[in-house]
């Protein structure tokens, strides 16, 4: 049996200090920061990429995309991360205060996991078997939305709403046939030997995760949200030409936060995703495709339209890049 400290928990419910702001005038420079459970934000928390651009970032990570978005609307953070149902439920939330300026990840976010022994090489194989996923995530709409392409119905498989952080124990002990999660929960399975990849979905939904802000803090601090682009393209920069390195810092990170993760999980994730900050009109598109699926699934009432500015990031690009030898 595996440890579950070995999976990747919602341990906690972040903590907000109503009471930070960011204040330009005394010279803090500071940016509340709302991330979430993604590999790529444990980097961050692991390496500083922030003070080369004379800024200071408060860190929080969230243990739910939900929270996230509620610390923004509720003015408790200034930026914050989601993926693309997350993009979409913010939008329906405060639909002219809300903005998108980047994206942190995308493409194979999500993976099916099988036994390292099992002989399945398709969806197709594992009809009347048992499954797992968490219902209500992204993980339920990409998996939705294969189905949809290829034929196949949610009631071909004896589906179980399972956490994420047990599903690895739950497939070791043959409770279920496979899985399927989001980064980073599939790559601890399989480093620790519980499992092995069926398939990943970059192909059937791009899956973003876009950087929100509101409008009035773009606007009034486009210095701090150019800045903290910019910081974030480093640290993009830094997974794609060093993976192994940067998994042993987010390994390191993890752990002091009593979540352990061992480098070989985060390595296979940051050769697996995307994680390039950008932002164009395929980003916003595929963000909308995603509402106009959960609206055709009963999942929203009406798809939200996204307000976005990719001014700012065009700047950033600006800035790293003029940065890159310092």
């Amino acid at each position: 049996m595996m440890n579950k400290k070995m999976i990747l928990p919602v341990l906690f419910t972040a903590i907000i200090l109503a009471g930070c702001t960011t204040n330009e005038k005394q010279g803090t420079k500071t940016i509340r920061y709302g991330g979430q459970y993604y590999p790529g934000e444990f980097l961050l928390k692991g390496q500083d990429f922030w003070s080369k651009y004379d800024i200071k970032v408060e860190h929080t990570i969230f243990s739910s995309g939900s929270e996230n978005n509620e610390a923004l609307i509720s003015n408790n953070i200034d930026i914050n991360v989601g993926s693309d149902s997350k993009t979409n439920a913010l939008f329906t939330a405060i639909p002219d205060k809300a903005l998108v300026i980047g994206t942190i990840q995308k493409g194979d976010r999500y993976t099916t996991i099988i036994k390292p022994d099992s002989n399945y090489k398709s969806w197709e194989e594992l009809k009347g078997k048992t499954v797992a996923t968490r219902f209500g995530t992204g993980a339920e709409a990409v998996l939705r939305r294969y189905y949809e392409e290829n034929g196949l119905r949610w009631e071909d498989f004896n589906y179980v709403n399972m956490d994420v952080e047990d599903m690895p124990q739950a497939l070791e002990s043959g409770q279920i046939e496979a899985f399927t999660a989001w980064s980073i929960t599939p790559e601890i399975a399989e480093a620790n030997g519980v499992g092995k990849p069926l398939m990943s979905y970059g192909d059937i939904a791009l899956v973003p995760v876009s950087i929100h802000t509101t409008k009035k803090f773009a606007e009034e601090h486009e210095d701090l949200v150019v800045k903290f682009l910019a910081a974030q393209m480093d640290k993009a920069e830094y997974i794609k030409q060093h993976p192994k390195q940067a998994a042993e810092i987010a390994a390191q990170a993890a752990e002091q936060q009593g979540i352990q993760v061992s480098s070989e999980a985060f390595e296979m994730a940051f050769n697996r995703i995307n994680f390039e900050i950008e932002l164009n009109e395929e980003i916003i598109a595929a963000i909308e495709d995603t509402g106009q699926f959960l609206k055709d699934q009963g999942k929203i009432e009406y798809v939200p339209q996204i307000s976005y500015d990719t001014t700012y990031i065009e700047k950033a690009r600006e800035l790293h890049e003029s940065k890159k030898n310092q």
